[in-house]
C-alpha cells in the first residue's frame, strides 16, 4: 500500500486551469465513487478550494495509481494531458504526509497562516467518512491533519493577525485605489460605492473587512434576498442595502468597487454585460470565486479594471516576511506530528506477524486445554471449565503483550523487520501470505 497526493495549487497553476479542475460539493460523491472504482485506489479523499485541487489516496501501486488519478483529472477537466500534466504535482509517502500537514496548518496557503483552510480540511475528512471513500489509513491521516492544524493555531501565533483571501481582496482594493490617487499605500474606502455579490462565508468576511477599512456605502447582492438581509442584519452600523441578482446590472452602473464570491459554475459578469452598463467612470472588479465569477473578457470593457485571486499575491507579499519566523516555529510542530503518523504507519507492518503469532498461540492453548479437560473427566463443572479457559487466555495475553508492544513501538524499520523475522523463525509462523 502506498500513500500519495496528486493535484495542483496556486503555486503550480493559474486560475484559468484551477477553475477547470474545481469540484463543487454536489459532485464530490460521484467523483469519489469514480476514483474508488479503480482497482488501484484503495482509499481516497478530495480537497477542492479556490486555490487548490488535491486528491489524497492510498494506492496499490504508486505509478499505476498516480496514472489512474491523472486520468481522472484529465477526464474531469476536459483538458488534454499536455495542457494539464505540467501543472500537476505528485508527492509520495512522507512527502505526501508532510504536504497535507502543511496545508492544514496554513503554511502552503496563498495567504500564509490563513485559517479557512483548516475548516476545508475538516470538510474533506467529513465528506470522506460520509461517502465511505476513506478507510483506516486516510482516516488516521486526516484526523492527524486536523489535529495538527489546531495545534499550530493554539501553540504558535501564526493564525493571529493573518490575512485571509477576503481581507487580501479588500487590501488589494485599498492598494489599487491608493495608486490611482498617487499613494503607494493602503487607503480608506470611505469614498467608494461598494457592491458584494454573494452572501456566503466569503461574502461575510468581505463585509467584515470592508467595514474595518472605512467603507460607508455597501450593497449586498445575492440570489436569495432573505439570506442577504440576514447577513446584513449582523452589521447594523454599516446600513447595508440588499437586492437580488436581477438587480446586478443596476449595481454595475452605480458601483465603483464590486467584489464577487459566489458558487456559480459559470461567469455571471462578462464584457457584454459591462458594456451594456454604459459606464464612464472607473469600475474595479475583484473576483475571489473559483470557478471565476467574472469572465476573462470583462477587462476589455471600457473604464473597467479586473482582478482575480491570482492578483492577490501583490498584497500577500507585503505580509509574508513578517510571518516567516512564525512559520518556522510551526514547521517544528509539523515534523513532530509527521513522525508520529509515520511511527503509527510503520507499526502496521508488524500486524500480520502479530496476528499469526496470536493465532499460533491460540491453537496451542486450545489443544492443551482440550487435553487437560479430557483428563478431568465429567466431574469438571461448567463454571470450573470457564475459570480454566479464562486463565489460559489471560496467560496467552500476558505472554504476547511484550512482543506485541515491542513490534509496534517506534523504531527504525530495519530493527522492526529483524524482530519480525526472528519471531517468525522461532515460532515457525510460516509464510506471511498464509
Amino acid at each position: 500500500m502506498h500513500l500519495a497526493v496528486v493535484g495542483l495549487s496556486h503555486r503550480t497553476a493559474p486560475v484559468e486551469i484551477r477553475e477547470r479542475l474545481s469540484i463543487p460539493e454536489h459532485s464530490l460523491e460521484s467523483s469519489l465513487q469514480t476514483l474508488r472504482s479503480n482497482e488501484q485506489v484503495l482509499e481516497t479523499s478530495i480537497l477542492s478550494t479556490c486555490n487548490r485541487l488535491e486528491i489524497y489516496s492510498l494506492l496499490r501501486h504508486p505509478d499505476e495509481g498516480v496514472a489512474a488519478i491523472r486520468h481522472f483529472l484529465a477526464s474531469h477537466s476536459g483538458l488534454a494531458g499536455d495542457d494539464l500534466h505540467p501543472h500537476l504535482f505528485a508527492l509520495h509517502h512522507e512527502e505526501a504526509i508532510q504536504h497535507l500537514l502543511r496545508v492544514s496548518a496554513g503554511l502552503d496557503s496563498l495567504v500564509l497562516g490563513e485559517g479557512q483552510i483548516l475548516s476545508q480540511v475538516k470538510k474533506m475528512y467529513r465528506l470522506g467518512q460520509d461517502h465511505k471513500s476513506i478507510g483506516p489509513i486516510l482516516n488516521r491521516l486526516l484526523n492527524q491533519a486536523v489535529s495538527t492544524g489546531k495545534r499550530v493555531r493554539s501553540e504558535t501565533n501564526l493564525g493571529s493577525g493573518a490575512v485571509s483571501i477576503s481581507s487580501a481582496a479588500v487590501e488589494l482594493a485599498q492598494l489599487k485605489v491608493g495608486q490611482e490617487k498617487g499613494i503607494d499605500d493602503l487607503v480608506s474606502l470611505a469614498d467608494e460605492t461598494v457592491a458584494v455579490v454573494g452572501a456566503g462565508r466569503m461574502g461575510r468576511l468581505l463585509i467584515q473587512h470592508l467595514q474595518a477599512k472605512g467603507a460607508k456605502r455597501v450593497t449586498l447582492v445575492n440570489r436569495t434576498v432573505s439570506r442577504a438581509e440576514s447577513l446584513a442584519a449582523d452589521f447594523p452600523d454599516l446600513g447595508i442595502s440588499c437586492c437580488g441578482l436581477e438587480a446586478l446590472d443596476d449595481q454595475l452602473k452605480v458601483s465603483s468597487l464590486l467584489f464577487t464570491s459566489t458558487g456559480a459554475d459559470e461567469p455571471i459578469i462578462d464584457r457584454v454585460r459591462l458594456e451594456a452598463a454604459s459606464r464612464s467612470e472607473r469600475l474595479m472588479l475583484i473576483d475571489i470565486g473559483v470557478p471565476r465569477n467574472i469572465s476573462a473578457d470583462a477587462a476589455e470593457a471600457s473604464a473597467v479594471q479586473c482582478f482575480d485571486v491570482d492578483d492577490l499575491k501583490e498584497v500577500v507579499e507585503r505580509n509574508v516576511a513578517a510571518r516567516q519566523e512564525l512559520a518556522r516555529q510551526a514547521e517544528v510542530l509539523l515534523d513532530e506530528d509527521r513522525q508520529a503518523f509515520i511511527d503509527w504507519w510503520d507499526g502496521l507492518e508488524a500486524v500480520p506477524t502479530i496476528n499469526r503469532l496470536r493465532r499460533h498461540m491460540e491453537e496451542i492453548r486450545e489443544q492443551e486445554l482440550l487435553k487437560a479437560l479430557s483428563r478431568m473427566g465429567s466431574d469438571f463443572s461448567d463454571r470450573e471449565r470457564k475459570v480454566v479457559e479464562a486463565l489460559t487466555k489471560g496467560l496467552i495475553n500476558k505472554i504476547l503483550h511484550g512482543p506485541t508492544t515491542a513490534l509496534r513501538a517506534p523504531q527504525p524499520r530495519s530493527q522492526r523487520l529483524t524482530t519480525m523475522q526472528s519471531l517468525e523463525r522461532l515460532f515457525d509462523l510460516g509464510n506471511p501470505s498464509e
